[in-house]
């Protein structure tokens, strides 16, 4: 088996514990207006590759010294990891069986009880909550937000660590309405997970060129440090616990 690939980055620090590679799986259910890797919307284009399962196996325990060094691993990314989902299993069950650390970064659109047990193999999980609203989520990604609210629950209640990740960008969820409402969301369900912002930010903008996509709103900014740290002393008045692996 195989799937389609946008690129394997290797020396990762950023997306769990220690040092990762950070597979970059293509293909995604959300068309996010402000998507920093435009090319791993589709599964096929001129930015993204097949690879064989045991190809990219190959490649990851290459790099086994330096997760064991440093207590890292592999993270999975996109695009959307879930949606290759056989893919995603074969190489988690390898990895896995082999006693790799494992996380995952999904937007949550995805159907949990295919899921479920690729994600109880994972040590880290990270979920996007990116609006509250729904009609407001549909307007900013071609979806509304059921379903991944739902499997933030779901995903939740699996026992495995995780953080829930708000993408903050002025002119899309940084107001009073949306930042408190996906506070009181995590705290009256009561979910024993951890959050962490996102500050937006502009480095795509090179893909989408060329690619030929039209560029994100100009209207989408970068929240301040000061804005940041608004939110963070609000959420922790929520009771929620906030983190950074930036």
């Amino acid at each position: 088996m195989g799937g389609y690939i946008m690129q394997l980055q290797n020396f990762s620090v950023n997306d769990g514990e220690g040092i990762r590679t950070i597979v970059f799986m293509a293909g995604c259910p959300l068309r996010c207006a402000w998507c920093a890797n435009p090319e791993g919307q589709s599964a096929c284009n001129p930015m993204t590759h097949w690879m064989e399962t045991e190809e990219v196996l190959k490649e990851l325990r290459r790099q086994a010294i330096f997760y064991r060094w440093s207590g890292g691993g592999v993270t999975f990314s996109g695009g959307e990891a879930t949606a290759q989902p056989a893919f995603l299993k074969e190489l988690v069950d390898a990895l896995y069986d082999e006693g790799f650390s494992l996380a995952i970064e999904t937007c949550g659109q995805f159907d949990f009880q295919e899921l479920e047990p690729t994600l109880r193999k994972m040590d880290l999980i990270f979920m996007d909550l990116k609006h509250i609203d729904p009609e407001k989520h549909r307007a900013f990604t071609g979806v509304d937000n059921r379903l991944i609210l739902e499997n933030i629950i779901k995903t939740a209640g699996l026992g495995v660590p995780m953080v829930v990740r708000i993408p903050a960008i002025v002119g899309v969820n940084c107001d009073a309405a949306a930042m408190e409402g996906a506070f009181a969301f995590l705290r009256d369900n009561h979910l024993d997970v951890d959050l962490e912002f996102l500050p937006y930010h502009r480095y795509g903008e090179a893909k989408y060129k060329e690619l030929g996509m039209d560029l994100p709103s100009e209207d989408f900014g970068i929240p301040t440090a000061e804005q940041l740290d608004a939110w963070t002393k609000k959420a922790e008045s929520y009771g929620l616990r906030v983190v950074s692996y930036r």
